[in-house]
């Protein structure tokens, strides 16, 4: 097989981030870890874990994701454009019946229903595209152990040179089983 040009390598393939891996046997000392790399001033950081701990996600205080105020604009847009599709449509082809007003909502209400789902769900495509075309966030590959998916906690630190001395340190103090560059 022909290897990608350079170009193309540095693209599907990019280097490995240098930085700091610490692995954790309990939840109390990772929760630890954490506070101390926030106290340390360290705010770019990667936590696994086996299984979702809102605990963690307490610590890390995260902001919640932007894509859901997409949702929410797309499926009132869809609500609104289902409400006034069919309105439209019974006032520029009226079929009156037994005296019915032409407008009548009840029936329109399963095609805003249906507008608001497809709306909604492009709007959230679109905003976690463009989310994802903007993001800050730094290219390539980071360590990662496969005892993470089992028992163990991790952490990965993105550090250079002498800045990993210290981010080493306070993942030894925290409780790391093991703390390895890369």
């Amino acid at each position: 097989m022909m290897p990608l040009p350079k170009p193309l390598q540095e693209i599907f393939h990019p280097p490995p981030t240098p930085g700091v891996l610490g692995v954790f046997q309990y939840l109390d000392a990772t929760l630890d870890a954490i506070k101390k790399l926030r106290a340390a001033g360290h705010t770019d950081f990667t936590v696994y874990s086996p299984i979702p701990r809102h605990e963690i996600e307490d610590v890390l205080g995260q902001p919640v994701s932007p894509v859901r105020m997409f949702t929410l604009i797309g499926g009132i847009a869809g609500c609104a454009v289902g409400a006034w599709l069919t309105l439209w449509m019974s006032y520029d082809w009226p079929i009156v019946l037994g005296g019915k007003p032409v407008g009548s909502v009840p029936p329109y209400v399963v095609i805003m229903f249906e507008m608001t789902i497809l709306f909604g769900a492009l709007s959230t495509i679109l905003g976690i595209l463009f989310n994802a075309a903007f993001a800050a966030r730094r290219l390539g590959t980071i360590q990662y152990d496969a005892r993470f998916t089992n028992d163990r906690f991790g952490i990965f630190v993105p550090a250079e040179g002498a800045k990993s001395a210290p981010v080493e340190k306070v993942l030894r103090d925290a409780g790391a089983e093991e703390v390895r560059r890369g």
